[in-house]
């Protein structure tokens, strides 16, 4: 016979289709099990949309009556825009309940798992645990903080450079990485770049795979510099800026949504405040893109929750550094990183890290 975990990977497998798709949602997968045999198959797809034990409820049909379910996220119980899981739960007649790992909105927080158990069902808890909470992550991240999880992701050569003298990056990264970028891109909420990738690239901030999702593109831009014909500009796309968003009425034409942000007392913004929009808007990740200086500000800030840094075999002798924040006299002195997970890549190699204290953990 097959194992809770078995089945319990198999709603993680259904769950990852709705990476990406499900904000302010968690993702959320479920199978229901009867005779040692899935009658019934469901993921969250989008908020507004029935949650997962919804849809593996009509899959099984009235089969379900008597079976388990095994889903990702503990089924919640009270009213948003659908109605608690827990009463469709009860109302299908299952009598097992196996649950990934709790949900950590307050409103759920346990009172799922209280609710079918004073049900009479048999309720187990923390199936495939690990798992189920890496595939939450962004969301918890969200959830406790109110702010989107947040990743920088670069490309930089062996000796620590992400551009020529110039700015000239293209292609520092193998194809493989570049692919990688936009599975991640298909993933996240928002990409965020500076105003300088802006001017000297011109970028689409798109994601090139088939079938694949466009995030919300974030550009950084103090000083309102963004060229009316830049190509990332539109309805997809945010502006934040220290001027008056109807200063420049050929910005405003184009559809793009603009923030006017207040700087701090040094000129630069303030990473919180903009985190804390970005999460009123319900947007649980955010690659951050680049460049330099805007990593550089960001990870002194303490507020990337993890680093990918895709390291070419390549050598370029000078050029625009990751990172850049003076010179420091003592290697005491370090931002510390915890790495998490080194592979390769198509011949880059790829390192996860986080911060030594950073916010939350990976």
């Amino acid at each position: 016979m097959k194992s809770d975990s078995t089945y319990m990977r198999q709603a993680l497998s259904l769950a990852k289709k709705g990476l990406g798709r499900t904000a302010p949602n968690p993702p959320v997968g479920a199978v229901v099990v009867k005779d040692g045999r899935v009658i019934g198959k469901g993921f969250h797809p989008k908020a507004g949309l029935p949650h997962a034990e919804v849809y593996a409820l009509r899959d099984a049909g009235e089969a379900a009556r008597g079976a388990s379910l095994y889903v990702t996220l503990e089924p919640c119980s009270h009213h948003g825009k659908t109605p608690p899981c827990t009463e469709a739960v009860l109302a299908a007649g299952i009598s097992r309940v196996v649950v990934g790992t709790l949900d950590p909105n307050p409103l759920v927080a346990g009172r799922g798992i209280e609710r079918l158990r004073a049900a009479g069902l048999d309720v187990v808890v923390g199936v495939e645990e690990q798992q189920a909470r890496d595939l939450i992550r962004w969301y918890t991240c969200w959830m406790l903080s109110g702010r989107p999880f947040v990743i920088a992701k670069a490309a930089m050569t062996l000796d620590g450079r992400v551009a020529t003298p110039g700015g000239d990056s293209k292609w520092i990264s193998s194809e493989a990485s570049r692919t990688m970028v936009h599975e991640l891109r298909n993933h996240a909420d928002g990409i965020l770049v500076g105003i300088s990738t802006v001017l000297r690239d011109d970028p689409l901030l798109t994601c090139r795979i088939e079938g694949g999702r466009d995030p919300l593109r974030i550009i950084i831009d103090r000083d309102y510099r963004v060229a009316p014909s830049a190509r990332c500009l539109g309805s997809n796309c945010m502006v934040f800026t220290s001027r008056v968003p109807e200063s420049r009425p050929e910005i405003m034409e184009t559809g793009t949504t603009v923030v006017q942000a207040q700087p701090d007392a040094s000129g630069r913004f303030v990473w919180e405040d903009i985190l804390a929009r970005l999460g009123a808007m319900g947007l649980h990740a955010i690659l951050v893109e680049g460049g330099s200086s805007i990593h550089s500000s960001l990870i002194r800030s303490r507020l990337v929750d993890q680093i990918l840094l895709f390291v070419a075999p390549k050598l370029l002798g000078g050029g625009i550094p990751l990172v850049q924040w003076g010179a420091p006299e003592r290697i005491a002195d370090a931002y510390s990183l915890v790495v998490t997970r080194v592979t390769t890549i198509g011949g880059d190699v790829l390192i996860e890290a986080s911060l030594e204290d950073s916010c939350l953990p990976v």
